[in-house]
């Protein structure tokens, strides 16, 4: 059972940056995807960034180039870096865990975080 727990949401000004992280508890998978996903009141979950365990990253089209993925194996920490933020980018964050490779599709992940908000004005 693998937890994840969320942290640095907030509240940002549009065009400002803001770096979201979630603590991985240890896990045995080899292969593996962790992923950020985001969801707005009345709309589906959709995927935004994900990383797998070889180190490929992916981006949902609205925010490549903005967001940044990254996870720091020592520390069993996954991050999120929000750059350029624009109000669309207002929402819940999940960091989510599944073995095997990364999908966009939520079902697909095992495991979840509680969530933090951000809010972009």
């Amino acid at each position: 059972h693998v937890q994840l727990v969320e942290s640095g949401g907030g509240s940002v000004q549009a065009g400002g940056s803001l770096t979201l992280s979630c603590a991985v508890s240890d896990h045995s998978f080899t292969t593996y995807c962790l992923a950020w996903f985001r969801q707005d009141p009345g709309k589906e979950r959709e995927g935004v960034a994900g990383l797998t365990s070889d180190g490929r990253t992916t981006y949902a089209a609205p925010v490549k180039d903005r967001f940044t993925i990254s996870y720091d194996k020592t520390k069993n920490v996954l991050f999120l870096t929000i750059s350029s933020a624009r109000p669309s980018d207002t929402a819940m964050y999940y960091c989510a865990a599944r073995r095997w490779q990364c999908t966009v599709v939520p079902s697909d992940f095992d495991y979840w975080g509680q969530g933090t908000q951000v809010t972009v004005s």
